[in-house]
């Protein structure tokens, strides 16, 4: 019964009601807030540049955390690439190895000049494997920077071979885990 009694006695608002106060009011806090102690005035310069210097320590630290998770990420980087470099030197020498293993195998059967290609190519993949293990890291970077430069159509085609042996690899040992 109450309810009906104020819905009876309910005003409509009109849009004077709703609209705010002009920018420029002056804030005024009700009664009760007046007299509660809370100082509605604006900060002082002082705990402005208080605000601003703890906000630039907090942007210095962020920048500091940043440049320490950067030069983690690089040696971390750099670590996997010298094992890489390491694993594919000894993988070169291996295959140094084996075609010099053969080329004994070729001199018997196919004769000695062929022998002889094979033994040329050992020495250059195991000459290639030397330079792989004399050089740092950003030495083959900058090596490999310069023949892209040179000549990009040998990159794109060593790029896109070594991606076919990469997808050929993966692929395979996908295969292999259905099993």
């Amino acid at each position: 019964m109450a309810d009906e009694q104020d819905r009876d006695t309910f005003q409509h608002s009109s849009a004077a009601d709703v609209t705010p106060p002009p920018a420029d009011a002056a804030f005024t806090p009700a009664a009760p807030l007046k007299d509660a102690g809370v100082d509605f005035t604006p900060e002082s310069n002082a705990t402005e540049a208080t605000g601003a210097s703890t906000l630039a320590d907090a942007k210095q630290s962020v920048l500091d955390q940043v440049s320490k998770g950067r030069e983690q990420a690089a040696d971390k980087a750099r670590n996997y690439a010298d094992e890489g470099k390491a694993r594919a030197a000894d993988a070169l020498t291996q295959l140094s190895q084996l075609l010099t293993d053969a080329a004994g195998q070729v001199d018997e059967k196919l004769g000695e000049q062929y022998g002889q290609y094979a033994r040329s190519a050992a020495d250059r993949v195991q000459g290639f494997s030397s330079a792989i293990e004399d050089k740092s890291i950003d030495d083959l970077v900058a090596d490999a920077r310069e023949l892209v430069r040179k000549s990009p159509a040998i990159a794109v085609g060593v790029a896109a071979g070594l991606g076919f042996v990469a997808a050929r690899l993966i692929g395979a040992g996908l295969d292999q885990r259905d099993v």
